[in-house]
């Protein structure tokens, strides 16, 4: 199979953190990932690193390194598109600082099932292709998370009960949350989240289950609140000029093992959703709805957000949530 054009883009020595053989032996490639190896979009970042060895017949060799071990969570796109690693991957909503519109899918409460999501992903995904394409990156996939919640370590029935709480947040929409409901937003990592939780300097947060299980919170919170504002996505991506200097073949072997990841890694998080769940209150945490009031404010917060968003992502935003809409 030849599976490289080759040309000084694709060729860039260390910097690329990638072997290229001129006989046509294996590329190399380290895929920087920011979740414990135990998460589950972890192991499917192996899954598909084990399909593209096989559907490009061994031409590339992806080596997964998870929970931030090569890059943390915060470096990886850099790190991407400035050719330290060819692959990597990050979840979307981090970038909305510098692309607003790559925060589709943290828009509260509008779509809060994995059937809706994956209709909004389908509204946006051309268009955020297009706007990652501006960044230098190709998306390979995407997979959601289960729905976020509230985790304390009190009982919380309103925002008279979350004032002064130090918030970790982990994008601009969580740290709009914090603000909104009194509270002071820290920009943590996930891999960083249990030495934020012991030494006091978060003492809450917003997250799926899964955060909560991977990182054992039950050591240090007591009650985690079903809200399920948003399913946010991760995504794997690559860079845009070592994926225009593969053959066609090795893209089209790429894609498949992507698509097919992609099936089984949103089927695994839903799958998982109510495992979370069930683990935290068999270790001692209090999972609840959220109640009445607690909702109520966190609606109108989402609705100033969603509108917020709007005002920054302009008529590309508005496109997407009208195909949504229609659909």
């Amino acid at each position: 199979m030849t599976i490289l054009k080759t040309t000084t883009a694709a060729v860039v020595g260390s910097l690329m953190a990638t072997t290229v053989f001129a006989d046509g032996h294996a590329q190399s490639w380290d895929m920087p990932m920011a979740y414990a190896a135990t998460n589950f979009h972890s192991e499917h970042g192996v899954m598909f690193a084990d399909l593209v060895r096989d559907y490009t017949d061994g031409a590339i060799d992806i080596t997964v390194h998870p929970g931030g071990s090569l890059f943390g969570g915060g470096d990886i796109k850099r790190a991407i598109q400035t050719g330290q690693v060819p692959i990597g991957e990050r979840f979307m909503s981090a970038h909305a600082n510098e692309a607003p519109l790559l925060g589709w899918d943290n828009l509260p409460f509008i779509a809060t099932s994995y059937e809706d999501n994956a209709r909004l992903w389908e509204a946006a995904r051309d268009t955020v292709n297009a706007q990652l394409a501006d960044l230098n990156l190709v998306a390979l996939y995407t997979c959601p998370w289960p729905g976020q919640g509230f985790y304390f370590n009190k009982e919380v029935n309103s925002s008279a009960d979350t004032q002064g709480i130090k918030f970790r947040s982990y994008n601009s929409a969580t740290a709009t949350f914090a603000e909104e409901l009194g509270m002071i937003p820290v920009q943590i990592e996930a891999a960083e989240l249990s030495q934020a939780l012991a030494t006091g300097v978060a003492s809450a947060f917003i997250s799926s289950g899964s955060t909560g299980y991977d990182r054992q919170v039950w050591e240090h919170l007591s009650h985690y609140y079903k809200v399920n504002a948003w399913l946010p996505r991760n995504y794997v991506m690559v860079n845009t000029q070592i994926w225009n200097d593969l053959d066609a073949e090795t893209q089209a072997g790429i894609q498949k093992a992507a698509d097919e990841t992609s099936a089984s890694c949103a089927a695994k998080s839903a799958e998982l959703a109510n495992f979370y769940f069930d683990e935290l209150e068999k270790n001692g945490m209090t999972v609840q709805d959220a109640g009445p009031d607690f909702l109520a404010e966190l609606e109108k917060i989402g609705a100033q957000m969603t509108a917020d968003w709007l005002e920054t992502a302009g008529a590309d935003g508005q496109a997407i949530l009208d195909a949504y809409n229609a659909n």
